[in-house]
């Protein structure tokens, strides 16, 4: 393989000699190489994220509780809209991180119908280690890239993002 070439470039040559009417078949190599980075990527992000036996979502939910300062205590209707996650996505997540002793359910002061998510302190101290140890992995995952590169790669994710997002005007 060139060194200027990966993988994607293959199945793209292969779509141009199979479908030669296909307008810009170059477009699949770009989501083509998303789904490859981001398979690599969960693979190096879980085994960092195990050796506190979370899973990458269980993280994501201790991650918003942290970011959310003190207290630590969030409603799960938040942690749903954060994490774009259904209700019964967050429960599984908050019932295993409830085993684990890293958050509480409490009744809310202000709703006896609702509950809260609170932080336990093993909650924090496990996602404060985590995550230190996943920046440093997320910036190794990233070290192919030079500054200039991983800045031009975040404003062109940025405003591919946005078309998705922003609600039509």
């Amino acid at each position: 393989m060139k060194p200027d070439r990966d993988a994607v470039d293959g199945l793209i040559d292969q779509w141009r000699t199979q479908r030669p009417d296909l307008r810009q078949p170059e477009v699949m190599g770009i989501f083509g190489r998303f789904a490859r980075i981001w398979a690599h990527a969960t693979r190096a992000i879980e085994a960092t994220l195990g050796q506190w036996g979370l899973q990458i979502g269980e993280f994501d939910v201790l991650a918003t509780i942290r970011r959310a300062g003190p207290p630590f205590t969030i409603a799960p209707s938040q942690l749903t809209k954060w994490l774009m996650l259904s209700p019964s996505g967050i429960t599984s997540r908050l019932d295993r991180l409830e085993k684990l002793g890293l958050i509480e359910r409490k009744p809310s002061p202000d709703d006896r119908r609702s509950l809260l998510v609170v932080m336990t302190a093993e909650g924090k101290r496990v996602v404060d280690e985590a995550v230190t140890a996943h920046v440093e992995n997320e910036t190794r995952l990233l070290s192919a890239l030079g500054a200039t590169d991983r800045k031009a790669l975040d404003r062109a994710l940025r405003s591919l993002l946005r078309s998705f997002e922003t609600p039509d005007a």
